[in-house]
């Protein structure tokens, strides 16, 4: 292997932060788009998109988003009550 090959292939291990910078920046997009993307499949607030929502489009996603939210902490509340709830798999092996 010559120097310039040892060279590169050393620089593989090492990010670049401007890099590794856009490429969370560009991540944090695509997961904004899929929420977005979710919510107007669950959310029937406008006819045809436009340039801006009226008020009551708007009022419409604010409840929806809301009781998104609320049945999402309702669900993750349960899971964790229930988890409690349950002998732990250990536990159950000693009886």
């Amino acid at each position: 292997m010559d120097s310039s090959s040892s060279s590169s292939a050393a620089g593989l291990g090492a990010v670049d932060p401007q890099l590794q910078h856009f490429i969370e920046v560009e991540t944090q997009k695509q997961r904004f788009q899929q929420l977005v993307h979710q919510m107007t499949e669950l959310c029937w607030c406008m006819d045809k998109p436009g340039p801006k929502l009226d008020s009551r489009a708007e009022a419409c996603f604010v409840n929806c988003v809301e009781r998104f939210i609320d049945t999402s902490q309702f669900i993750l509340n349960r899971l964790e009550q229930t988890q409690k709830s349950k002998p732990v798999f250990s536990e159950s092996l000693s009886d």
